[in-house]
């Protein structure tokens, strides 16, 4: 079954393909179904009584609504001994729009920009989700200069510095210890480039705080803009910081916030708690997660992400870059 939900541009129209969602996975989606019944929450006529999936069950259930076969695995990064999550797709055009959708909406053309990603190459890690978004793009610039160079920083430095007297966009997307990799070994000042950082340390280094981080970006590569992309294995949308602190999400994504000692209770907006995500894209996954990320939400439908749970699983795109290199 498809949902227009890339049409969706108000919020009652939000908030009625929500419902329309919640019902489908409620029939169809065996996890999420015994999930709400265990609850006592299997009817909902306000968005606000949708029942969230915790992230977890994604290590240790098939999350699906759809019966068909999957195109394309995702899968979490992780140590040796964890559960990874594996996220089915089984209509890969849905992340595909997603994607696209969502490039457009936040930087215009992928052809206009010179796509460079610290990241593993896709061949390396096929069942990462952001690589595979990396790949997109890449594609989707058309420029022989655009690629994956995470192995490789002078061969990077020397393609940034080619164009440091051009008026070429260039998007540098990467995960946060090779930023600062590239900060510590080829500090140079960045006209026309925006570079995107993906997440924390993940136990590569010492882990700091995003101010301090950006900070530290912002002074290596003096021109550029420093952005932030907030997106999961388990989700099939990304939100933007355009200013590197405060995300804002598609019209197909909302964000708020439970309360840490009751995570079946929302908390107002402003207030810090674990973060909700409604993701209307994942119609045939699970488009109601409860994340181990903490967080605020505010009235514009903006957020912030100020830390994870303690005790929370290590996971992300850090440990996917260590992989790839060992």
């Amino acid at each position: 079954m498809k949902f227009t939900v890339f049409d969706i541009h108000s919020n009652e129209a939000f908030e009625k393909m929500a419902l329309k969602i919640y019902r489908y996975q409620l029939r169809k989606n065996v996890v999420y179904q015994q999930y709400c019944e265990y609850l006592h929450k299997t009817r909902a006529s306000r968005i606000e009584e949708i029942p969230f999936l915790p992230i977890q069950f994604f290590k240790s259930h098939t999350v699906l609504s759809d019966q068909r076969p999957a195109q394309i695995t995702f899968t979490s990064s992780g140590t040796t001994g964890n559960n990874v999550s594996k996220h089915l797709v089984t209509d890969l055009e849905v992340y595909n729009k997603s994607l696209d959708h969502s490039f457009k909406k936040t930087y215009g053309e992928a052809k206009d920009y010179v796509i460079l990603a610290l990241l593993p190459h896709y061949l390396d890690r096929s069942g990462s989700s952001l690589v595979y978004m990396a790949q997109r793009w890449i594609k989707a610039s058309q420029r022989a200069e655009s690629g994956f160079y995470l192995n490789d920083l002078a061969a990077l430095s020397k393609v940034l510095k080619s164009f440091e007297n051009s008026s070429q966009k260039i998007i540098l997307i990467g995960v946060t210890f090779a930023l600062l990799q590239l900060a510590d070994e080829y500090a140079m000042p960045l006209d026309n480039v925006i570079i995107i950082e993906t997440g924390g340390m993940k136990g590569m280094r010492k882990e700091i705080i995003k101010p301090e981080l950006h900070g530290i970006l912002q002074t290596a590569f003096t021109q550029a803009s420093i952005q932030s992309e907030y997106g999961m294995t388990e989700l099939l949308s990304q939100a933007y910081a355009n200013d590197g602190i405060t995300f804002t999400t598609p019209p197909w994504m909302r964000v708020s916030t439970r309360d840490t000692n009751d995570p079946l209770s929302a908390i107002d907006h402003g207030k810090t708690g674990g973060l909700n995500v409604i993701d209307l894209a994942n119609y045939n996954s699970c488009s109601f997660i409860a994340t181990q990320d903490l967080g605020k939400s505010f009235t514009d439908g903006s957020f912030q992400v100020l830390g994870r749970f303690d005790h929370s699983d290590i996971r992300g795109c850090n440990l996917m870059a260590v992989g790839s290199r060992q």
